[in-house]
């Protein structure tokens, strides 16, 4: 789960940015099964469920200039939750601390 900040009203142009990326090879080649979109407020959560350890899969999208392009792409939509401490991707992900599953 990555959480970061969204311009207002940008839900359309992030969103499209995904369905580029997602109906090429990138999430596949990456392992993702499935990706959800969320916003409250100014608030973005992007919610990614990969078939493998996320490291792995993070690493294997490093360097791939389609990757890159994504990043470039939501730039002027997506800011980082606390640009003190972003270095990369990483550094957005939410740390889970409860579930519960019936």
């Amino acid at each position: 789960m990555i959480v970061a900040k969204i311009r207002h009203g940008a839900e359309r142009d992030v969103a499209r940015v995904f369905a580029d990326s997602d109906a090429g090879p990138l999430p596949r080649d990456a392992g993702v099964l499935e990706r959800s979109l969320y916003v409250l407020n100014d608030l973005y959560v992007h919610v990614v469920d990969f078939e493998r350890e996320i490291d792995e899969s993070m690493e294997s999208l490093r360097g791939r200039p389609e990757f890159r392009d994504i990043g470039r792409r939501l730039e002027p939509y997506i800011a980082a939750y606390d640009p003190e401490t972003w270095r990369s991707p990483k550094d957005a992900m939410a740390r889970r601390f409860y579930h519960w599953q019936a």
